[in-house]
């Protein structure tokens, strides 16, 4: 008896530290996955928030591997391009869009992801996803205008057109990326071009191009991440951004105050997709169903500061932001809004040529068919200058010489 006894403790000493592993988030994983999102875009723990990714590790035995991309293109590339793999990715629209037409996304099994019934009915289907079978929204957001009456010296700001209005001459900022520069510019063309169209010809393109070459005169810079030292520190007045940012901007500097652009905006959706180089499709959908969970949702809302697709989370935000008409549109003013979709590649190397030529002096004028020569004008005068400089050093450096000769056979003399 003693002996079984002694066996029946042996036994339960050895399985206590297994016991112990499978509880927590202490111990060895039973898988993992690899996530690849924006920087700064996942509620991380601080300052008392809820860090996403540990929790997530915690529930579910699983651990993620996490790591950032700057751009869609940057994205795009490694996709394309390497040998990496990646469970979840967390894409724009127009990215989605092109990643799904060129077969690089993996169907979502929404049978696994009983949380996608918190998503709103807007963001479930969209013309980057026509069927919504390859994402998940996970953020939304409106293009709106933040600006500072007091460095305008008015507040009379109501739409897209007040970037191009000479009492706000050296006051404004501009988008530095083509993407959303050209889309604000064809808003304003005459006629309208619309900038969520899935491809635009080459005469589009010019002629937003020519309404960018007009602003410039206008513009303080073309900005991305300095629009928050500008805005926030009063340096400038008006300026096209990220409506989540902008409140965020507005926070920091109590003198800004918004306007939901009157011609209407870009509403951009960042969206959970798995591609096809996934490595566990069923870890990567346990993640996208957690995230949709709406207190991960809230956290990430919070954190973000962005607009969240989950109804659950809406909800539970704090009632001062669910009527923030910054953050959350109405309906009727998101009804004309335009998404971007993917254009053809070649399109959108033309609009990212035009755009440099835009924000440089070099720029073309294109409907009349003639080049802008100012800047070839300039480099005459440039080496005109500089070949006068050269000719003037020249015969000051040859007159020193004979001087000096002169001089010198003078003291040869006298010896």
């Amino acid at each position: 008896m003693k002996k079984i006894i002694c066996v029946l403790l042996c036994l339960v000493i050895a399985a206590f530290p297994l016991c112990l592993s499978g509880c927590g988030s202490s111990g060895g994983y039973e898988g993992e996955i690899n996530v690849y999102n924006w920087g700064e875009y996942i509620s991380n723990g601080d300052d008392d928030t809820l860090d996403v990714i540990e929790e997530f590790e915690k529930r579910y035995n699983i651990k993620v591997n996490y790591t950032n991309f700057e751009t869609n293109e940057e994205l795009y590339n490694i996709l394309s391009n390497s040998n990496s793999s990646y469970d979840v990715i967390i894409p724009s629209d127009y990215m989605v869009s092109k990643l799904r037409e060129e077969g690089m996304l993996e169907k979502i099994d929404f049978e696994n992801i009983p949380n996608y019934k918190y998503i709103m009915d807007r963001y479930k289907t969209s013309s980057y996803d026509p069927t919504g079978e390859y994402s998940i929204a996970y953020t939304t957001c409106v293009v709106a205008l933040g600006y500072n009456a007091k460095v305008l010296g008015h507040d009379d700001v109501t739409g897209f057109k007040d970037l191009w209005d000479e009492k706000n001459a050296g006051k404004i900022l501009m988008f530095n990326n083509s993407r959303d520069a050209m889309a604000i510019s064809m808003q304003l063309c005459d006629p309208k071009i619309n900038p969520g169209a899935e491809t635009f010809t080459r005469d589009d393109i010019d002629r937003a191009t020519e309404k960018l070459v007009s602003q410039k005169p206008l513009l303080k810079k073309y900005v991305m991440d300095q629009v928050f030292t500008e805005m926030e520190g009063s340096q400038a007045g008006i300026a096209p951004y990220y409506a989540g940012d902008i409140y965020t901007m507005m926070d920091n500097n109590p003198d800004l105050d918004y306007c939901l652009p009157e011609e209407g905006s870009n509403l951009f959706v960042d969206a959970m997709c798995i591609p096809t180089c996934c490595q566990n499709k069923e870890y990567a959908e346990i993640f996208i169903n957690f995230m949709c969970d709406p207190e991960i949702a809230l956290a990430n809302a919070e954190y973000i500061g962005y607009g969240t697709p989950n109804s659950g989370a809406y909800e539970m935000l704090d009632e001062e932001v669910r009527n923030c008409e910054l953050i959350y549109p109405p309906e009727e003013y998101l009804n004309k809004c335009y998404t971007f979709s993917n254009i053809p590649s070649d399109v959108y190397v033309y609009m990212q040529e035009k755009f440099v030529k835009a924000c440089s002096s070099s720029a073309e004028i294109t409907d009349m068919g003639e080049e802008d020569n100012s800047s070839d004008i300039i480099y005459t005068i440039i080496v005109c200058i500089l070949l006068a400089v050269i000719i003037i050093a020249t015969i000051t450096m040859l007159t020193m010489n004979i001087v000096r000769a002169v001089k010198n056979r003078g003291r040869i003399h006298k010896l």
